[in-house]
């Protein structure tokens, strides 16, 4: 009792009180730290102005009266975060009061409380929703929606235009709040992968809007705040030049793949990480698909060219500031201007489709050849933008380094090579790559160290776990490490092999369950080592245990999506729909989490 009442001399909480806050926060990181302080200080202010009492101020989780405006994102990376981030700090700025949300997070049907939402809303795959944000779409999306009359709202959509359902979970999202009666505060804006300057006109606008909106007496006061110093912190518009310590290919010269391990110094960046992340690329275009491109419109590259209100030559331009890999429906649109025989293509969905999904800006160039000359070809290209690759290393296990595994993508189709953009740019040989971290807060191990992880991967998918289990092991983890993984040929393409042999052998690794399609005659994937292995699958899962998939979106991880609905069939009785149900709370839980692409 006594040291309950020296504390309270000291500190405004008792001893109770501060170890309660103590524990909530140890587990925040500093950007949730600085939010929750400004948070905590908006609180205080409404309360010394009378409006709220020390009992009435609601938590953010309630989706309070304080924020006036509510930000809602979704993405399957952090570019919706990063936008949602910087829209949240230019409306406090602004002296707007503000709430933000993951859609992963968030309930439904708290939407219909709120008077001023903003979204950012990122589609995944063909025209899905983000992983984990499915109800929120389901239930917006369906006729039992209700009546959002007295809506003021506003979506910032985020796409790839290389994908024929660009930006579609965003348009769905914006008409539907239109029919269901809520009115724009400003335009849908749909954005591209270079999004930078569309979703800075964005954020410029409707905070322009929100604040005229508000009423002068409602705005909180602008309080100056020293910034955090920006000199190291590197991200995508401030990438760091890393050393590159090691390349080596890790399948054998008899694979169809080249695969490559990569470290990357790191130490003096500034730069953190934790299994999960990745790490994103700035590249340099392949020079060989760089003068094909050339050769294809009759440039010899030394013409100059004006871009983003700089000359520079060609060639240059194509190297290091053009997406020349990937195609996309802009670029698709002007060949068409130029070339009328492309137009057919284009106006059927499927005919589309299999173009955006099977050529290359040097496929369309040298077939349909647009009479264009330099600035017309830079003009009708998107601009280059990095590549993410999921981290291979722990970084307590690898203090000041960053490993990647990398598929080195080089064919010959339609009688021409190819080449892919980073993969080719970090094989290359060269010394130093431009990077930063890209966080990916819905790929994490779990937090108590004795829980059981089950990991599914194929191919490069195996990378983020190899993360994993490094850090489990440095740090003692008692939890139960199972690893499933595929790929071709066992003695071409067992990437990490000693690695995964000598953690078996030690116990770091409990089971390990090999997929080798093409080493027998009826092709073996991971989804089937799944149903054979249901009864461990499903005793783990009754256990507690998290449930990972990394890889291919399209093939991979919805066939193992299905193979894990078959074992709640069958080994726990459930009926399809049921099972899809267990799966979705799961995922809710944290404990089904996927990292496809």
């Amino acid at each position: 009792m006594a040291s309950n009442t020296q504390t309270q001399d000291v500190y405004p909480l008792d001893a109770d009180s501060l170890n309660s806050l103590s524990q909530l926060v140890s587990q925040y990181n500093r950007e949730q730290l600085q939010w929750s302080s400004g948070y905590l200080a908006g609180m205080a202010a409404y309360q010394g102005q009378g409006q709220a009492s020390a009992h009435s101020v609601p938590t953010p989780a309630t989706h309070d009266v304080l924020a006036l405006w509510t930000i809602l994102y979704a993405g399957e990376t952090g570019n919706s975060k990063g936008i949602a981030e910087q829209l949240q700090q230019n409306a406090r700025e602004a002296g707007l009061s503000v709430q933000i949300h993951d859609l992963r997070d968030y309930r439904p049907k708290a939407l219909s409380k709120l008077q001023n939402v903003l979204f950012v809303i990122a589609t995944h795959g063909i025209g899905e929703a983000p992983d984990g944000s499915e109800p929120f779409f389901e239930y917006w999306l369906s006729e039992k929606a209700p009546r959002l009359n007295d809506l003021r709202f506003s979506v910032l959509a985020l796409g790839d235009s290389s994908y024929v359902d660009f930006c579609e979970m965003g348009k769905l999202l914006d008409q539907k709040l239109i029919d269901l009666g809520a009115k724009q505060l400003v335009e849908r804006a749909d954005c591209d992968l270079d999004f930078d300057i569309p979703a800075d006109a964005w954020i410029g606008k409707v905070v322009k809007l929100a604040r005229e909106s508000v009423q002068p007496e409602s705005l909180s006061p602008v309080t100056p705040i020293r910034p955090i110093s920006q000199q190291l912190r590197h991200s995508r518009k401030n990438p760091f030049n890393a050393t590159v310590l090691i390349d080596q290919r890790i399948t054998s010269r008899h694979s169809g793949k080249n695969t490559r391990h990569i470290e990357l110094d790191i130490a003096e960046s500034g730069l953190s990480y934790l299994p999960g992340d990745s790490l994103g690329v700035i590249p340099v275009n392949p020079p060989e698909l760089v003068d094909t491109l050339l050769q294809s419109q009759g440039l010899s590259g030394d013409e100059s060219v004006e871009l983003n209100g700089e000359i520079t030559d060609v060639r240059t331009a194509l190297s290091h500031k053009k997406e020349i890999t990937v195609l996309s429906k802009p670029f698709l649109d002007a060949v068409a201007q130029a070339n009328g025989a492309l137009k057919p293509l284009l106006e059927g969905r499927d005919t589309l489709n299999n173009l955006l999904n099977t050529h290359q800006v040097i496929d369309i160039t040298g077939e349909y050849a647009p009479d264009w000359n330099a600035q017309a070809l830079v003009d009708s290209l998107r601009s280059l933008t990095p590549r993410l690759y999921s981290i291979a290393s722990s970084p307590d296990f690898n203090e000041g380094e960053a490993h990647l595994t990398v598929d080195v993508v080089r064919y010959e189709k339609f009688g021409r090579n190819h080449w892919g953009s980073a993969s080719n740019f970090l094989a290359s040989g060269v010394n130093e790559v431009p990077v930063y971290v890209e966080s990916n807060e819905h790929f994490r191990l779990p937090v108590d160290p004795d829980t059981p992880i089950v990991m599914i991967g194929a191919g490069t998918g195996v990378a983020p776990y190899r993360a994993f289990v490094e850090h489990r092991r440095e740090h003692g983890h008692s939890g139960d490490n199972w690893l499933i993984f595929g790929n071709r040929n066992f003695s071409d393409d067992f990437l990490y092999q000693t690695e995964w042999q000598r953690y078996l052998k030690e116990g770091s690794l409990k089971f390990l369950d090999l997929a080798f399609s093409r080493d027998q005659e009826e092709k073996i994937y991971v989804q089937q080592r799944i149903v054979e292995q249901e009864d461990r699958l499903y005793a783990w899962l009754d256990r507690g245990a998290h449930v990972y998939v990394c890889g291919d979106a399209d093939y991979m991880a919805e066939d193992v999506n299905t193979a894990l609905l078959s074992v709640l069939q069958n080994k726990g009785g459930l009926s399809r729909e049921r099972a899809g149900e267990h799966l979705a709370a799961l995922k809710a839980e944290s404990r089904y989490q996927r990292d496809v692409y």
